[in-house]
């Protein structure tokens, strides 16, 4: 179902933000608040050393995004792999006492399957994976969609082959939050790549592993046959 909806500022509960922080850190990345699609605020990041950094993680260097929002910073800790091949970090406000996350993964979102496709829950995935389906609201708004689920509500960002999703609770995240993270959602520059990722270990490829294990033909298994004696 496709309708407009509106998001109420109200305190995140103290306990939820806690937790948070002392899990995540509060490490400082990305674009501050207002930089726009691509970044600005340095030198492009070098591809080969996003891509070995990256790929170390088991992130599509294509799904590497950073972005800013006024009082908040990533917290370095919570950055990291999401689903298959994808990204997330999650960015906190001590002073807000607020918080959201970034998840970047393969797909798209259209007028047709945005209903259909759970708000994110965060740390884990999505009611999809299991639970219970709360109804799902869709407004398009720009190039991207704002989507809000039960206690939920996120922006949706479709680009060439995945969706940027910033989300966070209802209660303590102001809708214009969210929307300025989502504007403001680029790929890191040099600097920026350099405080998000670590380093990637020395000698790490960046093409996946062939196996050597592998029979050349049938259904790929390894070949753990054992002899008479076990």
């Amino acid at each position: 179902m496709i309708r407009a909806v509106r998001a109420l500022p109200l305190p995140l509960p103290l306990l939820l933000l806690s937790l948070l922080l002392v899990s995540c850190g509060t490490e400082k990345a990305g674009a501050g608040a207002g930089a726009g699609a691509e970044s600005s605020t340095g030198s492009v990041a070098d591809p080969v050393e996003l891509e070995a950094r990256a790929r170390a993680l088991g992130i599509a260097p294509e799904h590497v995004y950073v972005t800013g929002a006024p009082g908040f910073a990533v917290a370095r800790q919570s950055v990291g792999v999401y689903g298959g091949d994808g990204f997330s970090a999650a960015y906190v406000s001590q002073e807000a006492r607020a918080t959201f996350e970034m998840f970047v993964d393969r797909g798209t979102m259209t007028a047709k399957n945005c209903p259909t496709v759970q708000v994110s829950q965060g740390s884990g995935g999505s009611v999809a994976s299991g639970g219970s389906r709360d109804e799902v609201t869709c407004e398009r708004d720009g190039d991207a969609w704002y989507r809000k689920a039960g206690g939920r509500h996120e922006y949706a960002v479709p680009r060439d082959g995945h969706v940027i999703r910033l989300v966070g609770d209802v209660k303590g995240l102001d809708r214009a939050v969210l929307r300025g993270a989502a504007e403001a959602a680029h790929h890191p520059d040099a600097a920026e790549l350099a405080d998000l990722l670590p380093p990637a270990p020395e000698g790490a490829a960046t093409e996946p592993v062939e196996r050597g294990d592998l029979p050349p033909a049938g259904d790929g298994a390894p070949n753990n046959e054992v002899g008479a004696s076990g």
